[in-house]
């Protein structure tokens, strides 16, 4: 074996291996940061909707396979039917952000608070709009700094009663239930909004709002120069606004389709953990406390709407009173999972206990003031 001697250093070249590489905590401790960052960006990114209907399904895969698959089939399923109110909904409150439309709808409201919950109430009980495809539209609205009180009047009005309910209802229960149904939401609408309104003055709602729908420039805290500004109503012509539209198409559409898919995933366990027909049955005739007890037992999803028609019908028909029928049908819809949490979507804990409250209430009233028509009819 011949070695260069010239170059001393070729030995040690030639027979030396590398070593074990040395520990560096500094190192470590990044890795770890970085990967701490990215499980938080994640976890932040699918949000607890996600996460919980993960964790749900995981439970049924487990305990009931077959439930499993039904309850995927149940939500994709109400995920496409509903997918057209969404996207129109999401669509129509990014263009109202990108043209700036949003502050002329907030100045058309500002300084005329009775007036606009009296049109919020009678507008959401006639609108086609259920109230989980209306949320981003409630939302963008907000954040343009439309007041809290006439948006609450929209939500309970909203999911109560549409035109297409109202011929349904008079064609399954009569043309007077869907009459008085329809009266009851914009009702109940005008009840919780000037509720809200006297509650917000004392400033006890102040903050009450998530992120997504926080007012970003108040009508009445704008400058003379914000107030002044025209709506861009072409506003893909520039690529900012177009921009902004499609930020805020995919930030409320990935943030309502997550909480919709979660509700969705709940209601499809209720349909079969908690069957319509035993809870239906307690309020039967003979029943005292019927009507209060419609209205606590009212919240499943699936007796909502169309669904709680035919029910209702064939308990009426046994000598249900068609007054805790009304309570009933009045909870069941402003209660139900998917209207609840599309509302928990926008507000803090404070303002959705105050909207499950009005709704309890005017449920309660609705029934109570249908049953003593009807004692003097």
């Amino acid at each position: 074996m011949d070695f260069n001697m010239s170059n001393p250093n070729s030995l040690n070249d030639t027979v030396s291996s590398p070593g074990p590489r040395k520990f560096e905590p500094q190192k470590a401790v990044k890795l770890l940061l970085a990967l701490g960052a990215g499980i938080g960006k994640t976890r932040s990114f699918l949000g607890a909707p996600v996460l919980l209907s993960a964790a749900i399904f995981a439970a049924l895969l487990l305990l009931t396979p077959e439930q499993a698959n039904r309850s995927a089939i149940f939500t994709l399923e109400a995920l496409l039917n509903i997918f057209p109110f969404i996207l129109l909904s999401v669509g129509l409150a990014a263009a109202l952000k990108a043209s700036g439309a949003d502050q002329l709808v907030a100045r058309a409201f500002a300084g005329r608070p009775v007036k606009a919950v009296a049109m919020a109430a009678v507008f959401g009980a006639l609108s086609p709009f259920c109230s989980c495809g209306v949320i981003p539209l409630v939302a963008g609205l907000l954040a343009a700094g439309v007041p809290i009180a006439p948006v609450l009047a929209f939500c309970i009005a909203s999911p109560i009663m549409d035109p297409e309910m109202f011929v349904i209802t008079a064609a399954g229960l009569g043309l007077e239930f869907a009459l008085v149904k329809t009266v009851a939401a914009i009702v109940m609408g005008l009840f919780t909004g000037y509720v809200t309104l006297l509650i917000s003055k004392t400033g006890a709602l102040d903050g009450s709002l998530k992120n997504i729908a926080k007012p970003s420039c108040a009508a009445a805290k704008c400058s003379n120069k914000a107030v002044e500004t025209k709506p861009v109503w072409r506003f893909w012509r520039q690529a900012g606004r177009l921009r902004t539209f499609w930020n805020e198409t995919a930030t409320a559409g990935w943030f309502l389709g997550r909480w919709l898919a979660f509700a969705f995933v709940l209601e499809s366990l209720m349909v079969v953990y908690l069957p319509g027909e035993t809870v239906i049955s307690w309020l039967g005739d003979g029943n005292p406390l019927a009507i209060p007890l419609a209205v606590i037992v009212g919240v499943p999803a699936y007796l909502n709407g169309y669904a709680a028609i035919p029910l209702v019908g064939g308990l009426m028909d046994l000598g249900m009173s068609p007054a805790t029928g009304l309570s009933f049908m009045l909870a069941g819809s402003v209660t139900s999972i998917p209207a609840a949490i599309a509302v928990w979507t926008i507000a803090k804990p404070r303002l959705f206990s105050l909207y499950l409250i009005m709704a309890a209430a005017g449920a309660l009233l609705s029934g109570l003031a249908y049953s003593f028509w009807l004692g003097i009819a």
